[in-house]
């Protein structure tokens, strides 16, 4: 019996956007490359595209072989977890494309192996060369493949940045007055921050292609070293920053950390759940989730996770700052109360809530730590983490190399998302800040 391997691929140069896929079978015991196939999409997601690529490479060895046994790589961990039967599949597009995938051949005799994204560069380079004919208003064909030659992939240009959050130029009197007026830690604020362009809310992750990866690096590098143009680091771990539903302490701006009451969502929170997870499904990027161990967040990973059929971890490292004795009380009781305590507290990130709190900088050495596990444990992928609103302004803090005192400077609404990528070189990027374009 002759055994194949199929290695396909896909992208989509806006997730959706101009989406096309690559698929190349080969022979398994002597490397011959047999058959090719590409194919510009038009508008579709990443994973879309993915599996339209595995059909393509399981047609294509079905063909050549109706009896032969196959044995399918890709780097999209998605699709080959689906596949496998480990995730369950929910999304509407997706249900469809992979049953098609399980009738090609009969089960049992099609095996499953997720590869890195560098080890699946000849099906990357298809699905790329698609994309690129599809802008020039053509298809693929095999006769202008280049495959074959060791020459890089197209690049995708990366999109425009959002613009920065808040007055970065106000000093910390102003932030300290805007936080006075009750922009409270974990209160948040209802004036979203602009969404960022199509694509940018996760970036790349299970089957995006090499060239968007390059692109985004070159991008991320450009910021430390402008006009430098570094070698291939290979797509960045994603975090996308999901702060949980509101609750019903969030409209009266009261402290609401880790140290005291633990308030499950509200109804509104619940809906605002809801709809992150919509979107979350819509874009169909998020390879895991993992949550604070807190109420809150347990509850809005849950909705979330039920959406994507993904499972949620919990992370401790996650949970909000522990605001002492000022759990439950908002910003003017806490001015009222612990007038010394709070001064010193706007001053200085040492300084700790009254009652042995948590102080800022204590928060982000463990927020650091948090970050520094979970990128080496999703290296290349994009997770979903559902956490706070000083964790998710620590982790845009430190991104972004500013002072203790950014915290103040930034809004972070209920259920709005964020995302920060971590390239294997140490450097950051931030992507989004308080996106709600989802709540409207």
């Amino acid at each position: 019996m002759r055994e194949f391997i199929v290695e396909a691929d896909g992208g989509s140069r806006g997730n959706p956007g101009p989406a096309g896929y690559g698929a190349v079978v080969s022979d398994a015991a002597t490397g011959e490359t047999l058959r090719e196939a590409a194919e510009y999409l038009g508008v579709a997601t990443n994973n879309v595209a993915e599996y339209r690529g595995l059909l393509a490479g399981l047609r294509a060895a079905h063909e050549l072989d109706p009896a032969a046994t196959v044995h399918v790589r890709m780097d999209s961990k998605l699709v080959v977890e689906q596949m496998s039967g480990r995730w369950k599949i929910k999304h509407p597009d997706m249900k469809p494309l992979a049953a098609d995938a399980a009738r090609i051949f009969p089960p049992g005799r099609v095996t499953y192996e997720w590869i890195p994204r560098e080890r699946n560069k000849h099906a990357d380079r298809l699905a790329n060369e698609a994309m690129d004919a599809g802008a020039r208003g053509e298809q693929w064909s095999a006769s202008t493949s280049t495959a074959d030659l060791d020459t890089p992939a197209a690049t995708v240009a990366p999109p425009d940045p959002p613009g920065p959050p808040g007055d970065a130029t106000a000093g910390a009197a102003r932030a300290r007055e805007a936080l006075a007026a009750g922009r409270t830690p974990e209160s948040g604020s209802s004036s979203p921050a602009p969404s960022s362009a199509p694509g940018t809310t996760e970036q790349p992750d299970a089957g995006v292609s090499a060239a968007k990866a390059d692109a985004d690096a070159r991008a991320a590098k450009a910021v430390a070293s402008p006009g430098w143009a570094p070698a291939d680091m290979g797509a960045p771990a994603t975090f996308v920053l999901l702060r949980h539903g509101e609750t019903p302490l969030t409209p009266q701006k009261r402290f609401s950390g880790s140290g005291g009451t633990d308030p499950a969502l509200s109804d509104i929170g619940r809906d605002q759940a809801e709809r992150a997870a919509a979107l979350l499904a819509r874009r169909g990027t998020i390879q895991a989730i993992v949550s604070s161990p807190l109420a809150r967040t347990r509850e809005t990973a849950g909705i979330v996770a039920a959406r994507l059929g993904l499972d949620v971890g919990v992370d401790d490292g996650l949970r909000e700052t522990d605001f002492g004795a000022w759990e439950g009380l908002t910003f003017a009781e806490v001015r009222e109360r612990h007038p010394d305590d709070l001064n010193s507290w706007l001053a200085s990130p040492d300084a700790e809530p009254t009652g042995g709190g948590e102080s800022f900088a204590a928060t982000a050495t463990r927020i650091a730590a948090t970050r520094d596990k979970l990128v080496a444990a999703y290296a290349g992928r994009t997770v979903l983490l559902v956490t706070h609103v000083t964790p998710i302004k620590t982790l845009v803090r430190l991104a972004l190399g500013a002072p203790p005192e950014s915290l103040f400077r930034m809004e972070l609404s209920a259920a709005s998302l964020s995302v920060v990528a971590y390239y294997a070189d140490g450097n950051a990027s931030v992507r989004l800040l308080n996106d709600t374009s989802h709540l409207r």
